[in-house]
């Protein structure tokens, strides 16, 4: 007789070899820099559509769904068919869901390497900005979720994604910097466009091997017309 494959919730609970856990670290780190400038080159192609026509009309929660559906395959269009990995919009992270009936948590858009179980991920969460100042659920996926590892456990880095519904954006990386209680730098890649980065030691569970240094990316993406 067949064995039974292990479901996600027992694989979870299986030891995790160090190899493993080095190799997720070295690929994460190894493929930011890529990943980055292709979610940009994916933002320059999203603005060609009419995002601000298009979300006026729903609510705040549809808008982020809205634009992140339209978001990934710009950002598809972007690679070559070359990189060792494929973007992907919703993926689920089986690694530190609860016990059943718990959901597992779900990215936005997550980069996930190639010829692997799955579990090496690159992920963004995205957040819609109502303006500068609001701020606080794009704050608690970054203290809830990163910095406890229920998000990105095996990588180091991650990032969050801002939809600013706003012409104004001089403060909003200082309003940050308050809420956050740490100091943003500038990413010296990405110096012409709307993102800086935050370093955090996160909260690691007894008994995981999950990295415990995070760098934080924020990429803040003003929702403007295409005649912006």
């Amino acid at each position: 007789m067949a064995r039974r494959r292990p479901t996600p919730w027992e694989t979870k609970n299986l030891p995790v070899p160090p190899d493993f856990v080095k190799l997720a670290k070295e690929w994460c780190e190894d493929e930011s820099m890529l990943i980055l400038t292709l979610v940009w080159e994916g933002y320059d192609r999203l603005r060609e559509c009419d995002l601000l026509e298009i979300c006026w009309q729903q609510d705040y929660e549809e808008r982020e769904r809205t634009i992140t559906q339209r978001f990934v395959p710009r950002i598809r269009q972007c690679m070559t068919g070359w990189e060792p990995f494929d973007v992907e919009h919703g993926p689920y992270e089986f690694e530190t869901r609860k016990a059943p009936p718990a959901q597992s948590p779900q990215y936005d858009i997550a980069f996930v390497m190639h010829g692997g179980d799955g579990r090496m991920m690159w992920p963004l969460e995205a957040k819609v900005l109502r303006s500068e100042g609001k701020l606080s659920e794009y704050i608690n996926d970054i203290n809830n979720e990163f910095l406890t590892c229920r998000y990105a456990p095996f990588s180091s880095q991650g990032g969050m994604l801002g939809y600013l519904f706003s012409p104004e954006t001089s403060k909003v990386f200082s309003n940050i910097e308050a809420k956050l209680s740490c100091g943003l730098e500038h990413h010296p890649h990405f110096l012409n466009r709307i993102h800086k980065i935050s370093k955090h030691n996160r909260t690691v569970p007894s008994g995981k091997p999950y990295p415990a240094n995070f760098l934080c990316h924020h990429l803040i993406l003003p929702i403007t017309t295409k005649s912006l």
